[in-house]
């Protein structure tokens, strides 16, 4: 997936685990394992997101050879 992609999803992801934790709170959510598994995925593209960001860090300034 593009990053724009996973941002968009991250932002989904957020706001539905939003509205299961409103449902959890007033005693109407019908499978709270799905806010675990929405935690995951989220923690999972922010993963990946972030290693996005240091790959090119890591282009530019290669690791010295002994």
């Amino acid at each position: 997936m593009s990053t724009d992609e996973l941002l968009t999803k991250r932002r989904d992801l957020r706001q539905e685990r939003l509205h299961l934790r409103l449902q959890q709170q007033s005693g109407q959510l019908e499978q709270p394992s799905r806010l675990r598994l929405l935690r995951r995925d989220i923690a999972r593209i922010e993963t990946v997101l972030s290693t996005r960001e240091k790959q090119p860090a890591e282009a530019v300034a290669p690791a010295k050879k002994k």
